[in-house]
């Protein structure tokens, strides 16, 4: 790292900013730095071989987004010369050349990792990848078969020369680059093949043991592909393009169509990286940068295969005792009448509030029975929702559109800019359009994060609001790996509050003041800083545990620092980037910072303020923001009260769990190093959830 470690000695400080720039970590780096924690979980060999396969799949995923969204961004700034810092106090052109320092050390250690620990211990289970070189006759005949048969029909050779220009490469897709030499002229030429992606990354052997990569199987048959010229060279290449959309939603008549429109362009924006296969030379690594107007400081060279976020493949072998532990979800006891049969949720709503806690709690015998049973009962007039991101043959989705065929109000904010959803969430759009739900498309200039539902239900005479408020989306796949947090309530103004929301998202009213319910872009940030300036006010009485996805938002760290500053404790757990230094003389030495990686992906956002044991009640809040900046200024978020006391019992055991796990914990020092806090491994957070809930399972079924 640079000069950047060096903080300034506390006694002299009488402020947060006379630290200066040097108080907050770069918030590229610290992106890195989770995928660094990643690949800590794909090179420990005490896990499960096939997550440590996950892992190494996740972190593909993580740097693929990574270099598409925020290494194009800084790409584009530097060309333009802005001089803008970040809050670390780097310009652009000036983070780009650390980014690539991390990124080969981060690539070197998946080369590691993949060839060197993970090829030998999967043969040793019986799962091999193949080279062509390494099959018999037999094998390589199977192999020639599938090749004739599948892959060789849709194969397009692209060569380049004068009367052929360099074709245009689409983005993240496996290329080959071939030299082949006519013997007759004695004339070479380069072609380019694309390896299909919409065949198995990795082709499995009859014997169901063995795999072998795609572009492994069209190399050994390029004779087929260019008869009579002879091979002289052949290499992978892969390409990332910047994938952030462009979109000028105030000058878009249809924003539907303008997105539509935008992500067809998006396969094809401007290239950022480009890597090579480590038995490429250096003639054909310069043709390629060139042809893709890349330096070299844009190209990474790996020994392990190109798009390891094929490993997926592998991952989901039905091979179980070589992944961690299955786990089926809990249905709350209050949901479950005792022949086994769902519960009335209303009537269980009018009792009192419900939290729920994915994926212990099971998502659809909560959440999507909530608004199934809102669809299906005829005193239930009207129902919104957001919808952010959402799963294939989503349940809810399903559920509205049942709604609005019985005549019901059916409001749907379908957020169209969810990236890397985008697609997918234009379909869903089109079929509850299709079905008669009033569908809309967002706030212009905004994206709509937040998790919430409302249902709208005669009782009497009168209209009686039921809600849902969450940390995560509405999508029932990833609410068995991700884990989230949900309030079902009755509570009058919270749903008033929730109501309101939805006016302003569906309307043209102004985001008005919120009773109970902290909303961006108004007063999130002004709510959680007046939370922390009231523990300030404190000093060591107070106490601050804040646990979510990022903390980059410098005037939220900053109202931490002069909390700390001030002798409050705070214990903060954050996943992924966080731009805070704890632990720095004078600024932060009450201050804590861990992430939890493992089984789970810890996904809730959650806020505790104050002592169980101090004069003053303890504020708890749950959400759908990060402490970011894009989430407080640039999203719609919401995050609600916990007022039941038995909930913010059950919110605050969940957090002391969190902070004295020691089997999933990443410690953040104030040299902005991550290091795994190595225990005794008795106090595993998602063990312990799982045995809690499964020891409330036993007693509710011995009620």
């Amino acid at each position: 790292m640079t000069e950047s470690n060096q903080v300034p000695e506390a006694p002299l400080a009488r402020s947060v900013e006379e630290f200066g720039t040097q108080r907050f970590s770069n918030r590229e780096l610290s992106r890195l730095d989770f995928g660094s924690r990643l690949l800590d979980l794909a090179e420990d060999s005490s896990q499960k071989l096939l997550e440590r396969v996950k892992f190494l799949a996740i972190f593909s995923d993580l740097l693929d987004e990574f270099f598409q969204v925020r290494v194009a961004n800084l790409e584009d700034q530097a060309e333009a010369n802005v001089r803008r810092r970040s809050v670390d106090g780097l310009t652009p052109a000036e983070q780009l050349p650390q980014i690539r320092t991390r990124v080969l050390e981060l690539t070197a250690r998946v080369d590691e990792v993949f060839l060197h620990q993970l090829i030998p211990a999967l043969k040793e289970a019986g799962i091999r990848l193949s080279k062509w070189s390494e099959l018999d006759a037999v094998d390589q005949a199977f192999l020639a078969n599938f090749f004739d048969d599948l892959i060789f029909p849709v194969l397009t050779p692209l060569a380049v020369d004068p009367g052929h220009p360099f074709p245009i490469i689409s983005n993240l897709s496996l290329n080959l680059a071939i030299v082949v030499r006519d013997g007759a002229s004695g004339e070479e030429r380069v072609a380019r093949v694309k390896v299909p992606a919409n065949l198995p990354r990795f082709v499995v052997m009859p014997d169901g043991e063995r795999f072998v990569g795609l572009e492994d199987i069209i190399s050994a048959n390029l004779g087929q592909l260019f008869p009579g010229m002879e091979i002289r060279a052949y290499i992978a290449f892969r390409v990332t393009r910047n994938a952030d959309l462009a979109l000028a939603e105030e000058e878009a008549d249809d924003l539907l169509v303008a997105l539509e429109q935008e992500l067809a362009r998006r396969r094809f924006g401007d290239a950022v990286r480009l890597e090579v296969t480590a038995d490429s030379s250096n003639e054909t690594r310069a043709m390629l940068a060139s042809e893709l107007e890349l330096s070299q400081d844009n190209v990474y060279i790996s020994s392990a295969p190109l798009g390891l976020t094929g490993l997926w493949a592998l991952y989901g072998l039905d091979r179980p005792e070589l992944k961690g532990e299955a786990w089926k979800p809990i249905t709350p006891y209050q949901l479950k009448n005792p022949d086994g049969s769902a519960a009335d949720i209303f009537e269980v709503l009018r009792q009192g509030d419900l939290l729920v806690h994915h994926p212990y709690d099971s998502f659809s015998a909560s959440v999507e029975q909530f608004i199934a049973q809102a669809a299906q009962d005829p005193d239930v007039l009207g129902i919104k929702q957001t919808l952010y991101r959402t799963s294939g043959n989503s349940p809810i989705v399903a559920s509205l559109i049942d709604a609005a065929a019985a005549g019901k109000q059916v409001a749907a904010l379908v957020e169209l800019k969810a990236r890397f959803d985008e697609e997918a969430n234009i379909g869903w759009a089109k079929a509850l359009e299709d079905a008669g739900v009033h569908v809309v498309y967002g706030i212009v200039g905004f994206k709509t994060h937040s998790k919430t539902a409302l249902v709208l239900r005669r009782e009497g005479q009168r209209i009686r609001r039921y809600c849902h408020i969450g940390t995560g989306n509405y999508n029932s796949r990833t609410a068995r790996n991700y884990e989230d947090l949900g309030l079902l309530t009755a509570d009058e103004e919270i749903s008033q509050d929730v109501g309101e929301l939805f006016n302003y998202l569906t309307g043209f009213s102004r985001l008005g003041d919120f009773k109970k319910l902290l909303v961006s872009p108004v007063t999130m940030r002004s709510g959680i800083i007046e939370e922390i300036e009231m523990q300030a006010a404190l000093g060591p009485k107070g106490r601050i545990v804040i646990k979510c996805n990022g903390l980059t938002d410098p005037a939220s760290i900053d109202a931490l620092y002069r909390a700390s500053m001030a002798g409050v404790p705070i214990d903060l757990a954050i996943r992924g980037m966080c731009c805070l230094r704890p632990g720095v003389p004078g600024l932060s030495e009450t201050v804590t910072v861990r992430s939890i990686v493992g089984e789970f992906l810890e996904h809730s956002r959650v806020f505790v303020f104050g002592r169980p044991d101090g004069d003053e009640p303890v504020r708890v809040f749950i959400g759908s923001a990060d402490l970011m900046e894009r989430n407080l200024d640039r999203r719609i978020e919401a995050a609600t009260p916990i007022s039941d006391p038995s909930l913010i019992a059950k919110v605050l055991h969940i957090v002391d769990l969190v902070m004295h796990d020691d089997t999933n914990t990443w410690l953040l020092g104030p040299d902005q190093r991550w290091r795994r806090f190595v225990g005794s491994s008795e106090h595993s957070l998602h063990q312990k959830l799982r045995l809690e809930a499964l020891e409330t399972l036993r007693k509710s079924e011995n009620r």
